[in-house]
């Protein structure tokens, strides 16, 4: 009898933390297997076992959830409680999400250190007064302008057929800018646009374009880094709050280590993914000084733009004081 209600008791016990066990559905395009993948699996994995089990991160990559508007309505009504964009995605839910996708307005990896460290505490609050919090979020390095012609000047530009992010109305503010017509599209349509040649001009990083296979289609690479292209993983504040602190901690702890490990990764790939595609045969092309200087009014063209219309004043105040102090005392 006693052997039975010690049983019982064991079974109860193990019921109840199951019911108190708390999953949290995370989707995203990011095919399985990738370094981005690895690393959210491995920030699963740890938060499994800081938390002894009770909390646990259940992803769906590769897009099968859907694009990121869908994912959207699906953590609306639940079905998800989290997704993992990038920052034109992520406008949708903060307009500060693009304050890195700004045109031209960072040169290097040198500022985009000083600038993120003063602005990635903004973005979580951004998040934060929109209702999400902001697990983490990674730089996957420098986007470039790709196409299947050469792309030398902004007067080229003029007659491609340029995509952008859906939703993302800073890339779309700055390709109007420059006098094109962009082209919305989600980012899982644009193999298939770029072979069918309803588009012939995108922007990603170079290893971007190996994990989407766009180099089986672009032929030159503009070498002048567009903009800084971050991914960031977010989740509905209601299922996150509810967890315990302790565990809310455990999970910003493991993310925060496997981004951090991604961010070394991606700077590898990239610098790898260089050298593969010159090795394809495609032409990476540095642009003269007259053209990047025309290139760079027109990123301070549309900072000056995004001010009014695209960034909270919070954040626009914060972004310039940054780019003041990087260039010396002018904002742009």
């Amino acid at each position: 009898m006693k052997l039975y209600q010690t049983l019982l008791a064991c079974a109860l016990a193990s019921c109840a933390a199951l019911a108190d066990a708390a999953t949290l559905k995370i989707a995203t395009i990011a095919p399985d297997g990738t370094a981005w993948m690895r690393e959210m699996r491995a920030a699963g994995d740890a938060i499994k076992t800081a938390t002894e089990g009770r909390v646990e991160i259940k992803f769906y990559p590769g897009g099968v959830m859907g694009d990121d508007a869908t994912v959207l309505r699906k953590m609306k009504i639940g079905q998800l409680q989290g997704g993992a964009f990038t920052g034109g995605e992520a406008s949708i839910l903060t307009k500060d999400a693009q304050v890195y996708s700004l045109p031209f307005a960072f040169r290097n990896f040198d500022e985009i250190a000083k600038a993120r460290a003063r602005l990635d505490p903004l973005l979580k609050q951004s998040f934060a007064k929109a209702g999400y919090e902001l697990l983490g979020i990674s730089g996957g390095g420098f986007a470039y302008l790709m196409s299947t012609k050469p792309i030398k000047s902004r007067e080229d530009l003029k007659s491609a057929k340029v995509w952008v992010p859906q939703g993302d109305k800073i890339a779309e503010m700055a390709f109007s800018a420059a006098g094109v017509s962009p082209i919305p599209l989600p980012l899982a349509d644009v193999y298939t646009s770029l072979q069918t040649g309803l588009i012939d001009t995108a922007a990603n990083t170079l290893s971007g374009a190996l994990a989407f296979q766009w180099h089986t289609k672009i032929k030159h690479i503009v070498d002048l880094p567009l903009s800084f292209v971050v991914g960031t993983v977010v989740v509905d504040k209601k299922p996150f709050d509810a967890l315990s602190e302790a565990d809310r901690k455990a999970v910003e702890a493991a993310f925060a280590a496997s981004f951090a490990r991604l961010e070394d990764i991606n700077r590898k790939d990239n610098d790898s993914a260089r050298e593969a595609l010159k090795a394809q045969g495609i032409a990476i092309d540095p642009p003269s000084e007259a053209d990047r200087k025309s290139w760079e009014a027109l990123g301070a063209e549309v900072y000056q733009k995004a001010l009014k219309s695209e960034l909270s004043p919070e954040m626009g105040q914060a972004l310039g004081e940054v780019l003041a102090t990087l260039r010396g005392g002018a904002a742009k």
